[in-house]
């Protein structure tokens, strides 16, 4: 069974999403995209290793926001990175 607070975050980044980016049973992706990190769920996401190079390359390139109006005051990436659940990291 899955924690509801781990199905209501990106796997990629953390940043927490108004509805499960891969539904509630936590295996139908949305193919809605991140605010935070961009990545399209259910996409480049779809397997661990697709979502870690994704999470690799988006920190490389400086962590930044996708949708930067949406960046919220005081963001911590550290922080933000630990809402990820351990599955994914």
């Amino acid at each position: 069974m899955h924690n509801s607070n781990e199905l209501n975050v990106c796997r990629v980044c953390g940043a927490k999403q108004l509805e499960p980016p891969w539904g509630n049973d936590g295996l139908t992706p949305s193919y809605e995209i991140c605010d935070c990190c961009g990545v399209e769920f259910g996409y480049e996401d779809m397997n661990l290793n697709a979502l870690k190079k994704y999470r690799e390359k988006w920190i490389e390139n400086g962590a930044i926001w996708f949708r930067e109006k949406e960046k919220p005051t005081g963001w911590s990436l550290d922080e933000q990175l630990k809402n990820i659940p351990a599955q994914y990291r």
